[in-house]
């Protein structure tokens, strides 16, 4: 039995992907949740060190964060949720 949570340190609010997102995952074999799970968590990702300290910022301040992520086939994604935290986005950085 399985029995590691993921901390949460913010709430995702509404998740949402953009077409482009959802192709790339399942072309890589991945699941949304695998993201998901690591950006609540605070693993923000594929990242500079100056936009790490900006998320930790951005979560006490009450702003936007922004997380990067590599998928297995190369592709780069981001999941952003929104200052107010009523949602949580996957897409290409192409879709921004």
């Amino acid at each position: 039995m399985n029995t590691t949570r993921t901390i949460r340190r913010f709430p995702l609010g509404h998740v949402v992907a953009t077409p482009g997102a959802l192709a790339a995952l399942d072309a890589s074999g991945q699941s949304p949740h695998e993201l998901l799970a690591r950006h609540v968590a605070g693993d923000w990702g594929d990242v500079s060190e100056a936009d790490w300290q900006e998320n930790e910022r951005s979560l006490r301040a009450g702003f936007r964060v922004l997380s990067a992520y590599t998928t297995n086939q190369g592709t780069t994604l981001w999941v952003i949720t929104e200052a107010d935290r009523s949602v949580t986005t996957l897409l290409l950085p192409s879709d921004y």
